[in-house]
């Protein structure tokens, strides 16, 4: 087996047989350094300081052989990036695609240290990602592939509670995370806080309520925030609020389906979902439950009863509409079709779709663009509410649910004796019924997401050179980042 650990800034050696110049794909981590170094033009932090922040501090690469069903034998190759150790734990999800390389796990590790810093969650950037089609394996391959996986993580120190904190991403999700938190628990007897490992499993596992829909709840959050700001609205030519808004989602997987529930039940239509078989659109809206229905029943959301076929997954991100919402891979949006891009918001639900040579086009445009380390921060968030949950070893709510109840019923007796009206039942249970669980997570999720929004609009007031939301979020990011070296003592 095949395994390398490295270190530093420059190391992203073409060298390697996963190489992106061998692959021939865009190098992603330069892609998102390129953001990074407009923003640090609005900072005055020493160059050095500038460096460590921006480099990836670890990257771990290893293969290793799969004995496949029909007895052939097979090598995965894997990846475990860690881009920042200013805050301990790291924090990333894993990926299973095909198409994944180093440099992308590397980018993506790179933009959960700035997300996380966005949104004030105490964890430094990692991501993972395994080189592997999922459909083509067997639930049973699978599972092999995902526990040797951890194994090789736990034997090099690239997994723990207090060290490295996967989640899910594209290609995984809440199965992937229990077989994870299993066998580190089995390779780690006795260890208290070994559900703590990973975060995005099942309830009945050590995961939280809330958790699995939350990226596409924060994009809710952070749309409806942006809506109801009247003059962001009336600089793009749209009336404030969400109501009567036209969406178009690309990708209905897990964030596009929940991104595009809470839009539709917000008030918003949903004209068009592209995925990778084609897209559909009518203009009287579409029910995004129902649409997964159909493709699970027919292997693809075409034909769709009321829907029109559009003739590509391409022609949906070109439709006339307000808001458009990426919602699959990076590098959806480019120099080619940014011009054709006819949105007035994009909101980025995936990470990275705009590349840099389109940004300028959307800001000359008028498009506004909430950006993907802020807007699709909500699945780190409630990760963190998750981890504190595995942490503490006590359920949301469990302790405070009946007290608070008893309080808000002691408050509407007092109205009652005071007012002379009388509450039905139905009135006081829904009014006195104590916080749970999913109600305490998704007050954490708002809170949080509309704090960020409004440090961003600061940002833009401070520094009035600063383009656009994006740029913003990575000056906020990079304030936050230096600060925490800073007071380690590491730079003056």
């Amino acid at each position: 087996m095949l395994t390398e650990v490295r270190t530093g800034v420059r190391h992203e050696g073409a060298s390697l047989v996963h190489s992106v110049v061998m692959s021939g794909q865009p190098n992603f981590f330069e892609e998102v350094n390129k953001s990074f170094d407009e923003a640090a033009k609005f900072t005055e932090y020493p160059a050095g300081l500038l460096d460590q922040i921006r480099c990836c501090n670890s990257v771990y690469r290893f293969d290793f052989p799969l004995r496949r069903q029909n007895g052939t034998i097979e090598v995965i190759h894997a990846w475990r990036a860690e881009h920042s150790h200013h805050k301990m734990p790291v924090k990333g999800g894993i990926r299973y695609s095909s198409g994944v390389y180093e440099e992308e796990v590397m980018a993506l590790a790179a933009l959960m240290t700035y997300k996380c810093a966005i949104v004030d969650v105490p964890f430094g950037g990692a991501k993972g990602g395994i080189k592997i089609e999922p459909r083509d394996y067997s639930v049973e391959e699978l599972e092999r592939i995902t526990r040797r996986y951890t194994h090789e993580l736990v034997k090099k120190g690239f997994i723990g509670p207090g060290i490295d904190v996967p989640a899910p991403d594209y290609g995984t999700g809440e199965r992937e995370m229990a077989w994870i938190a299993d066998t580190y628990a089995a390779l780690n007897p006795g260890q208290l806080d070994a559900m703590g490992c990973v975060t995005g499993k099942p309830v009945t596992q050590g995961g939280v309520n809330g958790r699995r829909e939350a990226t596409g709840r924060g994009l809710y959050f952070a749309l409806r925030e942006a809506c109801a700001h009247g003059e962001l609205m009336k600089g793009i030519g749209l009336s404030p609020g969400l109501e009567g808004k036209r969406v178009v989602v690309q990708g209905l997987g897990n964030v596009g389906f929940h991104a595009a529930k809470f839009c539709r039940e917000g008030g918003a239509t949903l004209i068009a979902i592209a995925e990778r078989e084609g897209a559909i659109f009518s203009e009287s809206g579409l029910d995004e439950n129902a649409v997964f229905q159909h493709r699970k029943q027919t292997g693809s959301i075409l034909d769709f009863p009321g829907a029109k076929n559009l003739a590509s997954t391409a022609a949906a991100l070109e439709l006339e509409c307000d808001v458009l919402l990426p919602a699959a891979l990076e590098g959806v949006f480019t120099a080619e079709n940014a011009p054709r891009i006819k949105a007035r918001i994009i909101l980025e639900g995936a990470n990275g779709p705009t590349t840099p040579e389109a940004d300028p086009i959307f800001r000359e445009k008028g498009i506004l663009v909430i950006p993907d380390i802020y807007c699709n921060a909500g699945g780190v968030t409630v990760s963190y509410f998750e981890w504190l949950k595995n942490l503490s070893h006590v359920r949301f709510g469990r302790m405070s649910k009946r007290h608070e109840q008893a309080n808000e019923l002691t408050m509407l007796k007092a109205i009652e004796a005071a007012t002379g009206k009388r509450f039905s039942d139905a009135e006081r249970a829904s009014i006195a019924k104590g916080p749970d669980e999913a109600d305490l997570v998704n007050s954490g999720l708002e809170e949080t997401m509309i704090s960020a929004f409004h440090d961003l609009l600061e940002t833009r007031r401070r520094h009035p050179g600063v383009p656009d939301l994006r740029i913003a979020a990575f000056v906020n990011a990079i304030h936050k980042v230096a600060r925490s070296y800073m007071e380690l003592g590491i730079f003056p």
